[in-house]
């Protein structure tokens, strides 16, 4: 069976927390799209990670992690990654890297920072990973996939194709110094000497998996509301967010995903630039932030710390439903515990009208919260594994915003470990 763990958000809902979890029933973990732009915090017996390219059930000896087709691949950023979990005295991974991804290049990476310095305020606030010039050359057919890496003549004839449409922009735009054809060679070279062993055909490797019944899970990167088509265009990312794109970006047959859990907070965080209708400021957003996650609410990639917001049901309610959810996973609810009331978002004020529909972004600059008002529990949740033994208020909390999103809620995660959860059977 395939099942897709996808967020429901802006990201930074727990996913690697969920992927970690099912993975322990799984044979395979692929990595669909997205790049090393942002990461999953997991913590188990081998320590605390924040993972950026590695799929994260690759803590299990008996998983293969896979790199999907769909995914920008930094090479350097993957070894290094492959490194720090070595180094922590977890088994070396099982990996594949498919052929048909594509490398993010070192040239990305300036030209993200060189256009994040020129718009200077109006910024989309990039994490400066290379991700959007990399999809770009992409989409321009300027990428080097992986598979090319071993064909030099092709190399040597994109090398020069690329030189010559950046170092325009180079002189012109950024006043930097122009690329050159023997240094992107070089780095070419490298990269291929790097990923060789590691190199598969992985869609045929999947295909070849699910006939055998292998447990297969995707894992996705961000969330539904930074998905360049049906998020909050354009503060997203440059690749799809939703479980739909899973089956092109591991390239199986989309009807083979059969489950799509859903992450979705407690409460509400952001990292970067755009609409966020639920945000909260000063010291509420200060205590938030500090409670939250595990060790803080703080960008496992950039380390800048979160937008806070109460939990915003029109969002969620949204993503939940562009997802194609089947089950949604409750995340950090034991943060909430200090707090004597809980503000919920309920519905948006836009011009005057209450709607609980999640509108496109022009609108969603105008919308203001309505919140509703739930007493908390005010007590620590953790080490509480049965559903019936959390606090009523925890409970009624969970249920209320169940109600107002309409997927189920079959999975709380009340602590940052692999075993801080409780299964509800709806």
């Amino acid at each position: 069976m395939v099942k897709a763990v996808v967020g429901a958000n802006w990201g930074d809902e727990g996913k690697g927390k969920i992927t970690d979890m099912l993975a322990k029933q799984a044979d395979i973990i692929v990595r669909f799209q997205g790049g090393a732009n942002a990461g999953h915090t997991i913590v188990n017996d081998y320590g605390k990670f924040a993972l950026h390219t590695l799929p994260s059930g690759v803590f299990y000896g008996h998983t293969t992690s896979v790199i999907g087709n769909g995914v920008a691949l930094d090479v350097k950023k993957l070894f290094n990654e492959i490194k720090s979990v070595t180094d922590k005295n977890v088994p070396m991974p099982k990996i594949k890297v498919s052929d048909r991804a594509q490398v993010v290049m070192s040239y990305h990476v300036l030209f993200d920072q060189y256009e994040e310095e020129r718009l200077a305020g109006k910024s989309f606030g990039s994490t400066k990973s290379g991700i959007a010039p990399f999809y770009s050359d992409k989409f321009s057919k300027i990428g080097f996939q992986v598979s090319e890496l071993f064909d030099d003549e092709v190399l040597l004839e994109k090398a020069k194709k690329v030189c010559e449409l950046k170092n325009v922009l180079l002189r012109e735009l950024y006043h930097k110094d122009e690329l050159k054809v023997d240094d992107i060679m070089a780095e070419l070279h490298e990269y291929r000497d790097m990923v060789a062993p590691y190199v598969c055909d992985v869609s045929k490797f999947l295909y070849e998996a699910i006939q055998e019944g292998k447990e297969i899970l995707l894992e996705g990167q961000l969330g539904s509301l930074k998905d360049p088509d049906h998020g909050i265009y354009p503060m997203v990312t440059s690749s799809s967010t939703l479980a739909s794109y899973g089956a092109i970006g591991a390239g199986i047959p989309p009807y083979e995903i059969k489950k799509i859990i859903t992450v979705c907070k407690a409460y509400s965080s952001a990292v970067g630039a755009g609409a966020f209708v639920s945000e909260i400021f000063g010291d509420e957003a200060d205590e938030l932030r500090k409670r939250g996650g595990d060790g803080g609410e703080f960008g496992a990639t950039t380390g800048r710390p979160r937008r806070m917001g109460w939990f915003d049901c029109v969002a969620s309610k949204y993503g939940c439903r562009i997802q194609g959810t089947t089950d949604v996973a409750f995340t950090v609810l034991d943060v909430l515990g200090y707090l004597d009331e809980i503000p919920v978002c309920t519905a948006y004020e836009i011009d005057g009208e209450l709607t609980t529909d999640f509108p496109t972004t022009v609108k969603l600059e105008k919308a203001k919260p309505h919140l509703e008002v739930l007493p908390g529990w005010k007590c620590d949740i953790r080490g509480i594994r049965k559903y019936e033994e959390l606090p009523q208020n925890c409970r009624n909390y969970i249920e209320f915003v169940e109600k107002q999103i309409g997927f189920p809620i079959t999975m709380v995660s009340n602590g940052p470990g692999r075993d801080d959860i409780i299964y509800r059977n709806n």
